[in-house]
């Protein structure tokens, strides 16, 4: 296919991203859920009437999307996102491959896109490093590249990045743990980690965040492990850490969802008592429906939501460089904090930008989970 796009396409105007499912009451909740759902449908749409303006030769624009794999609730809503809006119903061909967590396979699967000519590539980036060659090789071939979730270190040779401020989570997970832990009264903190993917950028940005707040406040980090960002993972980091520090832990931060559901089997088997009431506060990243289904069991305290709905994003990215409009090199994704009970409604803290912030917390009902991805 005769490529539509060359280089140059950098800098400047992308409307920012949806919110779904904050609010500070029930009706305010509600009212955000549907505003959210509105503004994510407007955005596929408004993309979706410029692809029929641009196909209406019958001519398809090929992308080629390199995902990490299927480890997590959250990486298959945000495939099933991406999936949907580069769509042949939008004028795309997507062609897919799940990277199974290899990211020698990832970088094979973007130098095949790259032979095979496509006139787009989306990148979610296993880890952020070691992108440079690969990145400069679809450069050269005039091809342009979305990143999407996680970020690359190591070369800016993509035309935009969609996702989350990793640092940010992890700083405000620190901040909710903070003031938490002040409001009920508990004085020593003894806190087991269990990390993502090492060298991902989500694990880099969150570890980074958090433990701000382990060296502000003097907390105990016992110990910390990869989970890989799986239940399993998870779960056997979990029984070993019952074993190794029976008794001597009060905090458990995972850091996704699936993750803490490992936690949760391993802590249940081992009778140790957690989350709302419990003797073991847990913390967890992502805020899927199940995982706020837990927060609203009282068994996670507070989830950090990571919004994985970047696929209208990219459409419009596409869009947008079809018609030779300029985009935003990044775009940040809005996302809430989540949490099981209703004493603390904020949090201040000081961002990864160095901007002091006030962020309300949610706290988790019915109609929260139901508007979860």
């Amino acid at each position: 296919m005769k490529r539509r796009l060359m280089t140059g396409f950098m800098a400047a105007a992308l409307a920012g991203t949806v919110l779904a499912g904050c609010g500070g009451t029930k009706s305010a909740e509600t009212d955000a859920v549907t505003e959210a759902v509105k503004t994510e449908g407007a955005k596929t749409a408004e993309a979706t009437e410029k692809t029929e303006e641009k196909t209406a030769d019958g001519a398809m624009i090929t992308v080629g999307f390199a995902q990490v794999g299927h480890e997590s609730d959250w990486r298959t809503a945000s495939t099933n996102s991406v999936q949907a809006a580069l769509s042949r119903e939008n004028g795309i061909d997507l062609q897919f491959v799940d990277c199974d967590n290899d990211s020698a396979a990832q970088l094979e699967a973007v130098r095949n896109f790259i032979q095979q000519g496509v006139d787009y590539i989306v990148i979610d980036p296993i880890i952020s490093t070691g992108w440079d060659i690969v990145l400069t090789e679809a450069d050269d071939a005039g091809i342009p590249v979305i990143v999407i979730d996680r970020t690359i270190d190591d070369s800016d040779k993509y035309v935009s990045w969609v996702g989350s401020e990793f640092t940010n989570e992890g700083l405000a997970a620190g901040a909710w743990l903070e003031a938490y832990a002040e409001k009920n009264g508990v004085s020593e903190l003894n806190i087991l980690e269990i990390t993502g993917t090492t060298g991902s950028s989500a694990e880099i940005g969150r570890t980074s965040g958090f433990h701000k707040y382990i060296e502000k406040n003097g907390w105990n980090l016992l110990d910390s492990q990869t989970g890989d960002f799986t239940q399993e993972g998870g779960q056997s980091v979990m029984e070993s850490y019952c074993k190794s520090y029976e008794g001597k832990f009060n905090v458990v931060i995972c850091q996704n969802d699936n993750e803490a559901f490992g936690a949760i089997d391993a802590m249940t088997a081992a009778g140790v008592k957690f989350g709302v009431g419990g003797d073991v506060i847990l913390i967890s990243f992502d805020a899927c429906t199940a995982g706020l289904t837990d927060v609203l069991a009282g068994k996670i305290n507070a989830d950090f939501q990571c919004n994985p709905l970047q696929g209208p994003d990219c459409l419009n990215i596409i869009k947008k460089l079809e018609a030779g409009e300029k985009v935003e090199k990044k775009t940040f994704m809005a996302e809430p904090w989540y949490v099981a009970e209703e004493g603390l409604s904020e949090i201040s803290y000081t961002n990864n930008a160095g901007k002091a912030v006030t962020e309300p917390l949610v706290p988790v009902d019915q109609a929260v989970v139901d508007a979860a991805y």
